[in-house]
């Protein structure tokens, strides 16, 4: 089965999607600066999970530029990398819901591009509840009994993505202001 086809001087087609050689490009250097930066943790939880210095943004802004298509396929090889790099892998559809479909989230962002911010609390939300999700159906006995699992997933992963949320809402926030243009493709 072919999943790569490149088409010589138009670009490559990806699982359906198209897309051209700059488009590849820019989600190599965005997922390799993403990668950069997920090395630089401000805190860093116990069982995964942790606040950086931004990692997310480079993603982010590639969604605002190229669209929720392009975003999200830099997300999940980002997630992927990730997972490669530092993941923990317990269990095979917990894979999926804490590295790709959680990374993919951040291409959501690429919905607001007239209004950034509302793209970075939309598109770390919804990496929230797969990261969420994951840790109610797989990570439920490691809960205190007093919290559950509801309220124990909610409070760990809520504790690093709101950290996450701030700090990506401010670096776009400067960014845009500063360069408006890094927006259009």
């Amino acid at each position: 089965m072919n999943l790569i086809r490149v088409i010589p001087a138009k670009g490559c087609v990806m699982s359906g999607i198209k897309t051209n050689t700059r488009e590849l490009a820019e989600i190599s250097v965005t997922v390799a600066l993403s990668v950069v930066l997920n090395y630089i943790k401000i805190y860093q939880l116990p069982w995964g999970g942790s606040i950086t210095l931004g990692s997310m943004v480079p993603i982010m802004l590639l969604a605002y530029r190229r669209g929720i298509k392009v975003g999200i396929m830099a997300g999940i090889v980002f997630g992927l990398v990730q997972m490669a790099l530092e993941g923990y892998i317990y269990y095979p559809l917990q894979i999926i819901l804490d590295y790709p479909l959680a990374f993919a989230c951040l291409g959501l962002a690429g919905l607001f591009k007239k209004q950034p911010l509302v793209g970075v609390v939309v598109a770390l939300t919804g990496r929230f509840l797969s990261h969420f999700v994951s840790g109610v159906v797989f990570f439920a006995e490691y809960a205190p009994p007093e919290m559950g699992p509801y309220v124990y997933s909610a409070v760990y992963n809520g504790s690093y993505i709101l950290g996450e949320m701030v700090i990506s809402g401010i670096i776009i926030y400067l960014i845009i202001k500063r360069m408006p243009q890094l927006l259009n493709a």
